[in-house]
């Protein structure tokens, strides 16, 4: 699969998992990640895989160890805060991890 395809499908995945939709009347956008993380304790867990997917797609294309990181620290954040009830998901429509992660890789293949 070439880097285009790349961003393509990881960038749709993201854009699912982190900005799909929009509050009403507002400019706040949310995806998949801020809906099934309301479902205590498993929902952050699918949300979880759902990143490291993207993760693991993103080593596969060579990314280097400090992108690994950041990338790792987004997911976990995300995780992490997401388990808190409600406070978590409403990190969620702010953090945007996949988004960020997707970014990261853009950034590293577009060099």
């Amino acid at each position: 699969m070439n880097k285009d395809d790349l961003l393509r499908e990881l960038g749709e995945i993201a854009s699912w998992m982190d900005a799909k939709f929009m509050v009403p009347g507002t400019n706040i956008k949310f995806g998949l990640d801020s809906l099934i993380g309301l479902v205590p304790g498993i929902g952050d867990t699918i949300g979880l895989g759902i990143s490291g997917y993207i993760f693991h797609r993103a080593v596969q294309h060579g990314i280097p160890h400090h992108i690994k990181i950041r990338m790792l620290f987004n997911i976990f954040i995300d995780w992490l805060i997401g388990l808190i009830p409600l406070l978590g998901d409403l990190f969620d429509v702010k953090w945007k991890a996949n988004t960020k992660n997707v970014e990261l890789l853009r950034k590293h293949l577009e060099k």
